[in-house]
């Protein structure tokens, strides 16, 4: 077959192009018009969205304690501009502590170098005696430990739910619009603290010392996001006199792991303060989380360490 071109016509090319640009502008025209929508579609009623929001409320230690993972600690010093004079790198192995006591974690490798296997299984064999010496103590008394447990349980969930209290007396909270994180839908609100709030806890009063934007999920009603910044110089109750300076700011996102559980992702913060007498110190933070898996007393020990990037 032969094709004869018309003079004056457009070359094959330059009918490709003009395929190539109208499927570009239809392309572009549909994401427009479907983030367009999403920004037209009505905002949820406030007052039900943050009362089923405050339902779902709880602290990072909470919803890892049933959870081991890795933890990449990277510190920085930080000079007067923000800018990092150093920085140390810890990678930690985290599992739930026993009942009533804090979670148990191991370094994998500090600056790089990961930690020798014998040191490991010193630090396994201390841990395993560890949790024998509960175990006997536990058969001595069992209904005197669960009596102990439950108490203690309950005075941390009341001093959890008086500080959530307190933040839904300290924030004005307003909705701002609808963002999308990690292809999940989340409903913007922006944090004004009222300085006239009447608090109860030490926590409410440093709260008035902060504002802030949190990302909700629309569809789980999960904290998925928070930034805040100090908006004044804070003092802070750390056994010493700590003050965190005005612009120190901070900030934690979650993610859904394994379709189940919002579950800490990354933590950031860059902070100046001084604590006693001591010069000011400039920090700054990125804590990342990663390879959850369910913790049992069957779990296997080992982690794998995370990829580097």
């Amino acid at each position: 077959m032969t094709i004869v071109w018309r003079r004056g016509g457009r070359s094959p090319r330059a009918n490709v192009y003009s395929i190539m640009l109208l499927r570009a502008v239809v392309v572009s025209s549909c994401l427009l018009t479907a983030a367009a929508t999403a920004q037209q579609r009505p905002l949820p009623d406030p007052d039900l969205f943050m009362r089923e929001t405050r339902k779902h409320l709880e602290t990072d230690d909470e919803r890892q304690r049933g959870y081991m993972y890795v933890e990449t600690r990277r510190e920085q010093k930080l000079d007067k501009n923000g800018r990092p004079t150093s920085e140390s790198v810890k990678v930690f192995e985290s599992y739930p502590g026993l009942p009533g006591e804090e979670r148990w974690d191991r370094v994998l490798s500090e600056e790089g170098r990961p930690t020798p296997p014998a040191e490991l299984e010193k630090i396994d064999n201390a841990r395993r005696k560890h949790a024998e010496d509960y175990a006997r103590k536990v058969a001595k008394d069992p209904d005197g430990e669960r009596v102990r447990l439950e108490r203690e349980r309950a005075k941390d969930l009341e001093e959890r739910n008086e500080t959530i209290e307190d933040a839904f007396r300290v924030f004005a909270l307003k909705m701002i619009g609808r963002e999308a994180i990690d292809g999940h839908d989340t409903i913007l609100v922006s944090m004004t603290p009222r300085r006239d709030a009447k608090t109860r806890t030490r926590a409410g009063g440093i709260m008035k010392n902060f504002s802030g934007r949190v990302w909700v999920s629309e569809s789980d009603y999960e904290v998925v996001k928070v930034e805040i910044e100090a908006i004044d110089t804070v003092s802070i109750g750390l056994g010493l006199l700590a003050r965190l300076h005005k612009g120190s700011q901070l900030s934690f996102q979650r993610r859904k792991v394994n379709d189940e559980a919002w579950l800490p992702a990354a933590a950031h913060y860059s902070i100046s303060g001084r604590v006693g007498l001591v010069a000011v110190m400039r920090r700054g933070a990125v804590v990342e989380f990663s390879n959850y898996r369910k913790f049992s007393v069957d779990t296997s020990t080992t982690i794998a360490l995370p990829k580097k990037q």
